[in-house]
């Protein structure tokens, strides 16, 4: 069976970066973030061409441009709007971007050196199917998801941000070791103060040197109770 985002979903993302409320200032300061950990993770492995998948309004894509992290940037996305957003950026790098059904990935096995799925899994009705499809373009995958699954979690099908899988640490490595990823490195970060100062002005005077004091002296009980982020990068196995 072919499978496609539902319609629910694909609603709610086919006007996303249009609105007026979604605006790109606190996604370019959380690219900072993002391709920090991107660079950090796979700068020692092949990183010449390069895949995103789900790009969003191309934040990620225009920060690796900027820093020259990969002569050639490809980019598949379901949102037409993301789509319109990604080609007003004039991205040097970027060869094409793709608008796709979620699922089947129109290039062939291992095309690219690196696939980022960078806070998208979070989002996927059947993150396997896509883990599998992201395996066979790439050589290396590269995968970064909030891990919102903390004991604060109450019950939820879809969040404001549009987050339907919860992850924690240990069930983000099982799923990607379920789909034959071997892990090479990981890391839980914490976002950056500017981007905590966005979401949450004053109060981030506060919670930010809390979670970094969490993060840094209880480095496995933290993500337990507070929210971080984990990015990983792993090849088939």
């Amino acid at each position: 069976m072919k499978l496609k985002v539902n319609d629910e979903l694909q609603k709610y993302y086919d006007n996303y970066y249009s609105k007026e409320e979604n605006k790109s200032e606190w996604r370019d300061l959380g690219a900072i973030d993002k391709v920090n950990n991107i660079v950090e993770l796979c700068g020692k492995y092949p990183h010449e061409k390069i895949l995103e998948i789900g790009s969003g309004e191309g934040a990620i894509l225009k920060r690796l441009s900027d820093l020259k992290f990969g002569k050639e940037l490809c980019s598949l996305e379901i949102s037409s709007s993301g789509i319109n957003s990604i080609l007003k950026k004039n991205i040097p790098t970027l060869k094409e971007v793709i608008i796709f059904d979620g699922y089947d990935i129109p290039y062939t096995d291992k095309e690219f050196d690196l696939v980022i799925l960078s806070h998208v899994i979070e989002h996927v009705e059947h993150p396997r199917k896509l883990l599998y499809e992201a395996t066979r373009v790439g050589k290396f995958i590269f995968i970064e998801v909030p891990l919102d699954d903390t004991i604060r979690l109450k019950e939820q099908h879809l969040n404001k941000s549009g987050h339907i899988n919860f992850y924690s640490l240990k069930t983000i490595k099982m799923l990607l070791r379920s789909c034959n990823l071997k892990i090479l490195n990981y890391s839980v970060t914490n976002i950056s103060y500017p981007v905590r100062k966005y979401l949450s002005g004053n109060k981030a005077l506060i919670y930010y040197p809390l979670t970094e004091f969490c993060l840094k002296i209880f480095p496995n009980l933290a993500p337990v109770i507070l929210p971080y982020h984990c990015a990983l990068i792993a090849e088939q196995e």
